[in-house]
């Protein structure tokens, strides 16, 4: 079997690292197509992937939705080359590239459509119908109707879980701190995306408290999409992006206004604080159970509470043994999301042949 499949983002590269090595080792074909967007050329890159470069991704919103359709040809027609049976990604591009080719399409998602703003709910409404299957964790509040299938894992487990993911022990050499010190990291979002329409998270006047908060416990490591403060630009991290999750699994503590670095921080057992717009009354279903039933994570929509809470947590004593438990209980009740999904290829294509 010939599988294409599309990363646009580094957290996308990650959820198909292990896949794709799976995959191959099964004996079937691989095709990756990557956008360039955000860190994503750089790690795969580091991580060594080959890859079809098929958009570029302008930087302003109108840009990226009128490159849309030739970004979808180009990737169509590399994928026609290539001979693929089937396509998977996480909607949009591969969605509509399948129905160029009259081949199956396999999507992943853990984004509530109706959570997001309009503009995401639209992009999924048009894609919908070229979907074959559409994949979701098992505590996706949505009903996608009879293609949609749960799933009870989350995607950054396909990298994060213990079968694939093994921590480093000598990051703080990298990070030049002494080994046992505590840090702190932040991350913030350029909020660029279509999906991100309306949508913010720390301000400037945010960013540069939080920092002066935090460097009171300890030093402080910021990791940021686009531009930041000058005042702050001493503070950013300084390593491979491929070191960022061994990065996470040692802090004490993450502050952050983006959405999967959250997840991917919590499920290595690092103590989380997300704040942006979309969290609420209608957050999405991942950040809400890992706060309310694993205990993980705090999603707040106001910067102050935020900062706040990330000073009550430094202070704190035992936080990251706690968190240890925390982490070992979650993975006892969740499924090694790699292996369901290559299975899950495999199955599909065999029934349908």
């Amino acid at each position: 079997m010939r599988i294409g499949i599309f990363a646009n983002t580094p957290a996308q590269v990650h959820f198909y690292r292990n896949i794709i090595k799976m995959l191959k080792e099964r004996g079937h074909e691989t095709v990756l197509l990557a956008r360039d967007y955000g860190e994503t050329i750089d790690l795969l890159k580091e991580e060594g992937m080959s890859y079809y470069l098929f958009s570029t991704s302008p930087k302003s919103k109108l840009g990226k939705i009128l490159s849309f359709p030739l970004d979808v040809l180009k990737a169509s027609i590399h994928l026609k080359k290539s001979k693929v049976d089937l396509v998977t990604g996480f909607g949009a591009y591969d969605a509509y590239a399948s129905a160029l080719l009259r081949i199956p399409s396999i999507v992943f998602t853990d984004s509530e459509f109706t959570v997001n703003n309009k503009s995401y709910t639209i992009q999924y409404t048009l894609s919908k119908p070229f979907i074959n299957v559409i994949i979701t964790p098992y505590a996706f509040t949505q009903n996608l109707g009879v293609n949609q299938m749960r799933v009870n894992s989350y995607k950054e487990l396909a990298y994060l879980h213990p079968n694939y993911y093994h921590q480093s022990e000598t990051i703080h050499d990298l990070l030049d701190v002494p080994r046992g010190a505590e840090y702190s990291i932040l991350r913030f979002n350029a909020f660029d995306a279509v999906h991100d329409l309306g949508i913010g998270g720390f301000d400037t006047n945010a960013k540069i408290e939080i920092v002066n908060v935090l460097k009171q416990f300890g030093p402080v490591f910021i990791s940021a999409e686009g531009s930041i403060p000058e005042v702050l630009k001493p503070y950013v991290l300084q390593a491979p992006k491929k070191r960022i999750h061994d990065i996470l699994y040692h802090a004490k503590l993450l502050v952050t206004d983006t959405q999967t670095l959250a997840t991917e921080a919590a499920l290595l057992g690092t103590p989380t604080i997300r704040c942006n717009q979309f969290a609420g009354r209608n957050d999405m279903s991942n950040f809400v159970e890992l706060e309310e039933k694993y205990h993980m994570m705090f999603n707040f929509n106001n910067a102050t509470e935020a900062i706040k809470k990330a000073k009550e947590l430094m202070q704190s004593t035992g936080l990251k043994e706690e968190w240890r438990e925390k982490r070992k209980k979650l993975l006892s009740e969740k499924i090694d999301i790699t292996k369901y999904m290559v299975s899950f290829l495999e199955e599909y294509q065999y029934v349908n042949e």
